[in-house]
């Protein structure tokens, strides 16, 4: 799974003009399953998530993480973070997982991270979105989770 997480200020999500999901101080994560991946991969995604200090303490250090300052989740579901780009001008997503599936495991995401979580907003599956957000800082993280070898 691929992650994007921006720390914001505030963020909101619309879908035909209604807002779908806002936040304020927290967490924009835009998030993408790919072939291949489980559960296992969204479970660690999410650990990862929860616990990224990119915070600032009062000394002013990233040294605090979303659960720690109790800033909200912003979940968007984005399949264009598998984009390959390395064959011509227009990006392949053949990385992406199936919609059914990339489904699945974004649902499953949200659900885990509402029970770990207290805040947690999301867009709207495979819906035209716009996504509005104040980058804090601005501070941007990709993550990729890849899948366990056996």
């Amino acid at each position: 799974m691929i992650a994007l997480l921006q720390r914001v200020r505030q963020a909101r999500v619309e879908v035909e003009g209604t807002t779908v999901g806002a936040i304020d101080s927290g967490l924009l994560v835009l998030v993408c399953a790919e072939r291949g991946d489980s559960e296992a991969e969204a479970d660690r995604l999410l650990a990862k998530i929860l616990k990224q200090r990119i915070f600032s303490d009062d000394a002013g250090k990233m040294n605090k993480s979303v659960q720690d300052i109790g800033g909200g989740l912003l979940l968007v579901s984005q399949f264009t973070l598998a984009a390959d780009t390395s064959g011509g001008n227009r990006p392949g997503f053949s990385q992406a997982a199936a919609p059914d599936e990339g489904r699945r495991l974004y649902n499953y995401l949200v659900e885990r991270a509402r029970a770990a979580h207290p805040l947690v907003q999301t867009g709207q599956f495979a819906a035209d979105m716009q996504v509005h957000l104040v980058n804090d800082g601005p501070v941007t993280i990709p993550m990729r989770m890849e899948p366990a070898r056996v």
